[in-house]
């Protein structure tokens, strides 16, 4: 139990290896890895960080699982993420960005012990896990290890985000509005800075969110501009027609699913993550 509260128990449909990254109080937040067939040692790595995760009764980590045992195909280590959500008692989005430095701060610890390269770790969000795992990089201030405040081991050598929320003022407003006081602060469209690694981004052109319908997809754009013009290496593609989350298994007959993992795996070719075919 947290606060009172039942835990999620992830649904697999896949042999997975459970790892605790991080302890808060009781609460285990943990990895779900996929490994890769054969013995290679200094694989590449894939975080996958869900979306949904600030409603109260957010998804599994295991909605990812099926992108995770596809890039353990191609050689790669593949982790599911459990982060801080809105199941847990008092949560703000602040506890999930430090869950997201502390898992990518923890897989690079452990490398060895994990036969990944260190220097080839690659983060991806969808939603809210794309706002967690893009502020995770942009702000430095949010952490809660004092053991690492000043390192930066969290910050992935790759980033690939599938429509995601950037104004921090909008997700406060709508969501946590004690936050509100700092929304600018976490809001990485607020801060437009040259801070991310190289980065694919996909995005639907009918995303939307309560507050803005249909323009998702705008507020993603404009972001990826701006952070552009900055000096961020950001490729930007859009999916015509396409709704939030489109690309999940089990959609659209797994059209964009399989385009989308196609194409992530062409962007981590083109930056020697993983062999070209």
């Amino acid at each position: 139990m947290v606060g009172g509260e039942k835990t999620r128990v992830p649904a697999f449909d896949f042999p997975v290896i459970e790892k605790t990254f991080k302890r808060i109080g009781t609460r285990d937040v943990k990895l779900y890895m996929f490994e890769p067939a054969g013995e290679k040692k200094k694989k590449p790595v894939i975080l996958f960080f869900i979306g949904g995760s600030f409603v109260k009764n957010p998804q599994s980590p295991a909605v990812f699982q099926h992108q995770a045992n596809y890039f353990a195909s191609l050689g790669m280590v593949a982790i599911c993420v459990d982060y801080r959500a809105g199941h847990d008692e008092g949560f703000t989005p602040k506890q999930a960005i430090a869950d997201a430095k502390s898992s990518v701060r923890w897989v690079r610890k452990h490398a060895d012990e994990l036969g990944i390269d260190p220097e080839k770790i690659v983060m991806c969000g969808s939603s809210a896990g794309g706002y967690v795992c893009v502020s995770s990089i942009m702000f430095d201030h949010l952490n809660d290890d004092p053991h690492y405040q000043q390192s930066q081991e969290h910050i992935p050598n790759a980033l690939i985000i599938f429509g995601a929320g950037m104004d921090g003022v909008d997700i406060m407003q709508r969501r946590y509005p004690e936050l509100l006081d700092q929304a600018k602060e976490i809001s990485p469209f607020h801060n437009i800075n040259k801070a991310l690694p190289p980065t694919l981004w996909m995005c639907g052109t009918e995303e939307d969110t309560p507050t803005i319908p249909h323009g998702l997809y705008a507020q993603n754009k404009t972001f990826v501009d701006r952070m552009v013009a900055a000096g961020n290496e950001i490729i930007f593609e859009e999916y015509e027609g396409m709704e939030h989350g489109f690309f999940k298994y089990g959609r659209h007959d797994n059209r964009y699913f399989h385009q989308t993992n196609a194409r992530i795996a062409d962007f981590l070719r083109e930056e020697g993550f993983i062999n070209k075919a």
